[in-house]
């Protein structure tokens, strides 16, 4: 009776503990898939080409060849492309409520740029008057061929101005995206299938 129990045992175990079990868990290393938008390059190239960009209209500022009143706007909106750079930087150590304000971060940044963009555009089409002005009353004779390169340099510098915000707001989406990804704000936290095998113990 004893021999006859141990059998029905060991041929019930089986369908008790399948030899494959499916299920699903969170992928643990899901905040990784961060360091693949290499956020260290872009972030430093965010703070560059911001720092550069605030370097050069604080230049303009200085020679009088361009207007307080836009330029502090544009000071504020690099600063704080400049403050999501150095975020995203700091996001690398893949802790969550970095990664939540980097890409908080980053939106911020994405319509600071648009607001750069914009006032480039306007402020290309704004001549300084000043230098015609200043030429004029000191009666210089190539008064006209200076203002002229000073416009045309005005016009470069501006026109650089448009494509580098472009640069960075494709550089600020892009850390949105996979910020978004991490911290699933618009999805839930996708789940992967883990397939358990368990080997039947050896009969003897």
């Amino acid at each position: 009776m004893a021999d006859e129990a141990a059998e029905v045992q060991d041929t019930m175990s089986p369908a008790q503990s399948p030899l494959v079990a499916v299920t699903f868990q969170r992928n643990v290393h899901r905040k990784e898939k961060y360091l693949e938008a290499e956020p260290k390059a872009l972030g430093i190239t965010q703070i560059g080409l911001s720092m550069f960009q605030i370097i050069c209209v604080a230049v303009f500022l200085a020679k009088d060849l361009t207007r307080v009143h836009t330029d502090i706007p544009f000071f504020i909106a690099s600063l704080l492309v400049v403050i999501a750079g150095s975020v995203a930087v700091a996001a690398q150590n893949l802790h969550l409520p970095t990664l939540r304000a980097c890409l908080g971060m980053q939106i911020v940044a994405s319509g600071a740029t648009i607001f750069n963009f914009i006032l480039a555009v306007v402020k290309m089409e704004d001549t300084p008057s000043e230098c015609w002005r200043y030429y004029h009353d000191n009666f210089t004779v190539n008064y006209g061929e200076t203002c002229r390169d000073i416009e045309n340099t005005h016009a470069h510098f501006h026109a650089e101005s448009m494509v580098t915000q472009v640069v960075l707001l494709a550089i600020s989406a892009t850390l949105a995206i996979y910020c978004c990804k991490v911290v699933n704000c618009c999805t839930p936290a996708p789940k992967m299938p883990v397939i358990t095998v368990q080997v039947p113990p050896v009969q003897q």
